[in-house]
């Protein structure tokens, strides 16, 4: 999937800027950020699930 994103000065100068200095294209560098970003995301959210279900265990076999 390809996504265009808008970016002002400031945040395009600074992801030139760390891309630049660990060495890789910043098309490269924005690739990586969102793949990590949506996984940190996902872990999160079954993190937040698992929680839920183990602290109303009881209630739903009550109710079923």
């Amino acid at each position: 999937m390809k996504i265009a994103i808008e970016l002002n000065e400031i945040e395009s100068a600074h992801l030139s800027d760390i891309a630049a200095s660990i060495g890789i294209p910043v098309e490269e560098l924005a690739s990586v950020a969102l793949a990590d970003f949506v996984d940190a995301s996902t872990a999160d959210f079954d993190e937040a699930a698992k929680r839920v279900l183990d602290k109303n265990q009881e209630l739903y076999h009550r109710l079923s």
